[in-house]
């Protein structure tokens, strides 16, 4: 076989072999393809994608390119979020399903761009170790049904160095080459079940309805392949979630709706996802499910299960750290806020340090931007819009205003959840 020949076939719109891809991810492991190589290849994915056939072997081939985990339970269940401005989501759900008996054992990445990481965000808490042994990770998740750390081990090593080229050759939105890293890694962790929430619009990895659709199809069948339950539900991402885009202050945000007073478009979002996921552990309908969910989330039992989990990871939530400066952006009219563009809200958060361009950035946990009214409120002239807590890099007025519009007219609020694929 030859790389530039299946190049070639791939370019003429042609199928490729599950032998054909397993050289070219061969290929490019052991060095003997270049990276101008396989970015020629990525390219023509990218172009003219892959056929469902394809797409499903192709995640096999990474899947079995590195380590798989085996934590020894049967109810773990995984939740994955494809990145969006303002999404704390998992802080929230991963404690609240396992206070209601469902193991989750879960590996979560660091932010790049203008979307949050989850990992990042769990670093501002004082102390909180995002790393672990797999024997102590399995331990953790056995004795309080909960572990959250960074990735570990060598698993899907192939998805690694293919991400890292995809990220630089604009190749990061084929619909086939995300399907297959995303569930590549899922596979890999050892859950027996896996929810998706997939970010749609301005703000997100996808922002058009229809391509979002054929990614969740394409990942539930994937997961169906394999075994796993899987369900993918399609969320609004036109503007950010909850009020909160930074990392101590969304960890801040987080604990609040643990209390039962978080933003509704958040825990609308926990309910769901949590509804599915504790459906899917333990084994019951989602009627019962969603009943389990709402009485742990407003009982405190979510929150009293967080606090177990931080305090298994080495952290203190008992002071979060705040930038030392902040900042009012007022509004210039009375009217309905008709748009907030999560997409440029999350660029100006990284602009503020909250973010990072490239993997090596070294970030500022403290810095963020609060929105204090979401689409559809109604707003008077001279009230705050928005909130900046910044140190070092400071945003002006126009910055901050530019990212919204606004309407003489009401405004409906829009539809949170899109579409459930299962």
């Amino acid at each position: 076989m030859d790389i530039l020949n299946i190049i070639d076939k791939k370019e003429k719109g042609e199928k490729l072999t599950k032998e054909e891809l397993q050289y070219v991810v061969d290929g490019y492991l052991d060095g003997t393809i270049k990276d101008y190589q396989m970015s020629a290849f990525l390219t023509e994915i990218d172009l003219l994608g892959l056929s469902e056939e394809e797409t499903i072997d192709l995640t096999d081939i990474m899947l079995k390119s590195g380590e798989t985990i085996d934590l020894g339970f049967n109810n773990i269940v995984d939740k994955h979020s494809t990145g969006g401005v303002g999404d704390k989501t998992t802080i929230v759900l991963a404690p609240l399903v396992a206070s209601l008996g469902v193991k989750v054992a879960k590996m979560s990445g660091r932010g790049l761009g203008h979307t949050g990481g989850t990992i990042d965000k769990l670093e501002s808490i004082k102390g909180f170790q995002t790393s672990m042994t797999l024997d102590k990770f399995k331990d953790q998740v056995n004795e309080i049904g909960i572990a959250l750390v960074g990735q570990m081990g060598n698993l899907v090593p192939a998805d690694k160095k293919i991400y890292a080229l995809r990220d630089v050759t604009g190749t990061v939105d084929s619909i086939p080459l995300i399907a297959s890293s995303i569930m590549s890694k899922k596979l890999a962790s050892g859950a027996s079940s896996i929810v998706i929430d997939l970010k749609v619009g301005s703000g997100a990895l996808v922002n058009n309805l229809d391509e979002a659709k054929e990614l969740a199809n394409l990942m539930v069948k994937i997961g169906h392949n394999n075994n796993k339950k899987t369900a993918c539900v399609l969320t609004n991402m036109d503007e950010p979630l909850g009020y909160a885009i930074g990392n101590s202050i969304e960890v801040i945000e987080a604990i609040n709706t643990l209390k039962g007073d978080g933003p509704k478009d958040l825990t609308d979002l926990v309910i769901k996802l949590g509804t599915l996921m504790v459906a899917a552990g333990l084994n019951i309908s989602e009627e019962e499910a969603l009943e389990k969910v709402k009485e742990n989330l407003y009982n405190g039992k979510g929150y009293e299960k967080m606090l177990e989990w931080v305090k298994a990871q080495g952290g203190d939530i008992t002071s979060l750290p705040i930038a030392k400066h902040s900042k009012e952006i007022t509004s210039p009219k009375d009217g309905y806020i008709s748009k907030i563009n999560a997409l440029e809200i999350g660029k100006l958060s990284r602009k503020l340090g909250a973010g990072r361009l490239t993997k090596d950035d070294t970030i500022d946990l403290t810095v963020g931007i609060i929105l204090n009214y979401k689409v559809g409120d109604f707003v008077s002239k001279g009230k705050s819009l928005a909130t900046i807590l910044y140190n070092d890099k400071e945003l002006t007025n126009e910055e901050i205003l530019s990212c919204y519009e606004f309407s003489e007219q009401k405004v409906e609020k829009p539809k949170l959840i899109i579409d459930i694929i299962k």
